[in-house]
């Protein structure tokens, strides 16, 4: 597979519709087969916002997900109750959200359910776009699991979930996904106070099954619950150890932060693939084409045109969707001025 230069990509989520954000609090109120219809109808709004805008790569807007990250704990045996969350009221931060206690062994038997939502997109997407699949990684997906006698750390606790993570990237791959990233936002919040190399160890034992069988990228960003980061926001703690991850393609937040750090692409793209985070997720200003186009030709003064993708910062769905539609086609008709003015 051989990616169109400068091409344009998502991360992996997108806003749900209003009537789901309703449903979904309401799910008793519904029958089985209504849930299935609504899932269904969402992941075709999605499809048709990223289709409409002309991106290159499109994904199914994690409409079947709550979370990005905590709704694979549904999947997950060993697991109690969560947490009370530490605080209820005022601003939206990550003290709301609950950790799980961990019960008994950590197993999927019947996998994490992303098979069954990649399935779902390639059976309702148009031809003609690249379709990709996210999966959380072990380290991340760790993150709101309680330590116990039986795992008692974190490290301990993603060391469990690695083949639980592997095993889902493997039927992936089988069922057709060629391209695949695996989220650890967890990884560069905490580098630097992690030892990196361990990371990255961890990082690549779990995608070593299926290395060179699709396009691997992973997205490395400091957090976006509620549009909050978390993490300290800078990639000098994370390289070069983060070159050694094996992956064709890094995703780096750059338009919340204003562009600092910009010329770690030049580094990521001697080795591979840079996707520059280019529309800010965080904020409602809306970025014109011709502020994106900007953004593209800075890139380019750090990195070659055939090894540049460009998306949104993060996911989007801790964003509003009227303004995640006219992000997106901005930020493709931004890139395509650059194509237009590079003869691509």
């Amino acid at each position: 597979m051989d990616p169109r230069p400068l091409r344009t990509t998502v991360i992996g989520s997108y806003p749900f519709p209003s009537w789901l954000e309703f449903a979904s609090q309401h799910l008793d109120q519904f029958g089985t087969d209504e849930i299935l219809e609504m899932q269904e109808d969402a992941v075709i709004a999605a499809i048709h916002d990223q289709t409409s805008a002309g991106l290159d790569v499109i994904t199914d807007g994690e409409q079947t997900r709550l979370d990005f990250n905590l709704s694979f704990y549904g999947f997950l045996q060993g697991l109690g109750e969560s947490e009370p969350p530490r605080r209820i009221f005022g601003p939206p931060a990550h003290d709301q959200r609950g950790k799980h206690m961990i019960t008994g062994d950590l197993t999927a038997p019947h996998g994490l359910g992303a098979v069954a939502e990649f399935q779902r997109l390639q059976r309702l997407a148009p031809p003609g776009f690249t379709l990709k699949a996210s999966v959380p990684g072990p380290y991340t997906l760790s993150g709101r699991l309680v330590p116990n006698a039986q795992y008692t750390d974190r490290y301990a606790i993603t060391e469990a979930l690695v083949p639980i993570v592997r095993k889902e990237l493997e039927d992936l791959v089988a069922a057709g996904c060629q391209e695949l990233t695996i989220d650890e936002p967890s990884m560069s919040c905490y580098a630097h106070l992690e030892n990196t190399k361990r990371l990255v160890d961890i990082f690549n034992r779990t995608v070593e099954p299926v290395v060179g069988r699709c396009l691997l990228s992973t997205h490395l960003c400091f957090g976006n619950f509620k549009g909050r980061a978390v993490g300290k926001r800078r990639y000098a703690p994370m390289f070069p150890d983060f070159l050694e991850m094996k992956v064709d393609e890094m995703h780096v937040e750059m338009a919340s932060r204003e562009f600092a750090e910009i010329e770690v692409i030049e580094a990521i793209t001697s080795v591979k693939r840079a996707a520059v985070g280019i529309a800010d997720v965080k904020s409602y200003y809306i970025e014109t084409p011709e502020d994106i186009a900007e953004r593209v030709r800075l890139c380019l003064l750090y990195a070659p045109a055939e090894r540049l993708s460009f998306a949104p910062d993060c996911g989007l769905s801790q964003t509003a969707r009227w303004a995640a539609k006219v992000k997106l086609q901005n930020m493709v008709s931004g890139v395509q001025i650059v194509r237009q003015e590079l003869g691509l």
